[in-house]
């Protein structure tokens, strides 16, 4: 049995940055957001060039271009021009997928859809259209109910399993844990010395809290809290060796903790030493090597 919280993570809520009505009579720009765009052939033949790659869309077809990828409308025939309906949007995360992005089977940026799917999506971006041109009150959320419709629809689409053997639907493979664990490391590498919070990395991720202990202590073998404390107290060891951080309170500020006798007790528990000996030790060895 499935149920509609079983293809996202927390709530279903994206931000929507435009939508747009566009006759293609022009080349496009090669270029790229930071955010998802999604271009619908509305009717008319054509080229995308997506990540160096070109493909030969028509009515009906899908073109999802996630952050970062590089796309651009190619025309073909200049006498009969595409006309396509465009969206970009952010803050979602479907399950199986990265955050802010849409991933279909065998990493394709275009779907063709099928025929019903082609009629409901062409009323959701007709509708959007005449939405946006009416300017009534309550706009934007009408605008992104209809696109929260559009996307539930393709991801209905891709995750439909046909019975014949040479009509399979997409088969999500699990969502790739070494990458979500990455980004979470890199982010407490760069972020050590502000506060951080198991909350806020999920904020961040659009993950839960306990899907993220779960994932990270499976890559890592420990909790997102203790690879931080480890990497804040390398970073004090390192600036008690330089010796140029001023005193234990100073070094403790400058690695996250508000609290001396906090990360005092903590460096003690790890290194077996206080940062204060250890700080002299340190000095002691770098006087005699003069």
């Amino acid at each position: 049995m499935c149920f509609d919280y079983d293809i996202t993570y927390n709530d279903f809520n994206p931000t929507v940055f435009y939508v747009s009505k566009i006759r293609m009579a022009n080349e496009g720009v090669y270029h790229d957001h930071d955010f998802t765009e999604l271009a619908y052939i509305l009717s008319g033949k054509g080229k995308y060039l997506v990540d160096g790659i070109e493909y030969d869309v028509e009515a009906g077809d899908l073109i999802i271009c996630n952050p970062g990828v590089k796309h651009m409308h190619i025309i073909t025939n200049p006498k009969e021009p595409t006309i396509e309906f465009i969206s970009g949007f952010t803050d979602f995360h479907f399950k199986n997928m990265q955050p802010n992005s849409i991933q279909l089977k065998d990493g394709c940026c275009i779907l063709h859809t099928s025929s019903e799917l082609k009629q409901d999506i062409s009323m959701h971006c007709y509708a959007m259209i005449a939405e946006k041109e009416a300017c009534q009150v309550g706009k934007y959320f009408m605008l992104k109910t209809h696109l929260m419709q559009m996307l539930l629809l393709v991801i209905r689409e891709m995750a439909v399993v046909d019975d014949s053997a040479d009509q399979r639907g997409c088969n999500f493979e699990s969502y790739n844990k070494s990458y979500a664990v990455n980004r979470i490391i890199s982010y407490l590498n760069e972020n050590y010395e502000h506060k951080i919070s198991l909350e806020q990395i999920a904020h961040n991720m659009y993950l839960s809290p306990v899907y993220i202990s779960k994932i990270f202590k499976e890559e890592t073998g420990e909790s997102p809290i203790n690879y931080l404390i480890k990497i804040r107290l390398e970073k004090a060891k390192d600036i008690l060796i330089n010796g140029d951080g001023g005193s234990i309170k100073n070094i403790a500020n400058l690695v996250g903790y508000d609290d001396v006798y906090h990360f005092s007790k903590l460096f003690k528990k790890y290194y077996g030493i206080s940062p204060l000996y250890y700080k002299k030790n340190a000095m002691r060895k770098s006087a005699s090597s003069q």
